[in-house]
């Protein structure tokens, strides 16, 4: 599960991540010549949520993150700004506090991107948390050939694929191609825990 240290520094998340989010979201919209209409019509959200997600003034729930990264065809940890991908030498480290952490300011879903160098190959390790009689709700579809691995590191987990719902205890794992509307929920009294990882075609 996740550790949580209370001396340690906590991970990076709230008005800084929301300002790095709003930052990367503006910058890839620019890249790909959008305006912000062209870009609420393609993910559904409201040019004023994205107005002010751009400018760092609101944090968007998982569900409209994900919305946005699918309609700029970015992933959620290019925007909430995940450490380079470049490897040098033998190995990549990263520290627990350096850890990006996004939190859906509405539930409290956390999702950790535990990659020392994300974007180096074809797969990404994050770890999510859901706290009780918390749902992330149907996110977008991955494109396809994109596949999602998780283990269950606590509590009981169900996931929704395909007009499948599938529930896993501490433990059990799963396997899924991700190129459908897919969603987690915590059906329970007591906090989940499980670690993702999400292989993406090169």
């Amino acid at each position: 599960m996740v550790e949580r240290d209370e001396n340690a520094a906590e991970p990076r998340h709230g008005d800084d991540l929301a300002g790095a989010f709003g930052g990367n979201v503006r910058r890839r919209r620019e890249e790909a010549g959008l305006t912000l209409e062209q870009l609420s019509t393609r993910s559904s959200v409201s040019r004023a949520m994205l107005s002010k997600v751009e400018r760092g003034e609101k944090s968007p729930t998982i569900g409209v993150a994900s919305r946005i990264a699918h309609a700029l065809d970015a992933s959620l940890s290019d925007l909430i700004g995940a450490p380079a991908a470049a490897v040098s030498g033998v190995a990549v480290a990263m520290r627990r506090n350096d850890r990006p952490v996004f939190r859906d300011p509405e539930t409290g879903f956390e999702r950790h991107i535990v990659s020392a160098a994300p974007g180096a190959g074809r797969a990404e390790m994050v770890v999510h948390h859901l706290p009780a009689q918390v749902s992330t709700g149907l996110l977008p579809a991955y494109p396809p050939g994109t596949e999602k691995q998780l283990v269950v590191l606590e509590g009981t987990l169900t996931v929704a694929i395909g007009g499948i719902n599938e529930t896993l205890d501490t433990g059990d794992s799963l396997f899924f191609q991700a190129d459908a509307d897919h969603g987690f929920a915590n059906r329970t009294n007591t906090p989940c825990e499980y670690l993702m990882v999400i292989s993406r075609r090169t």
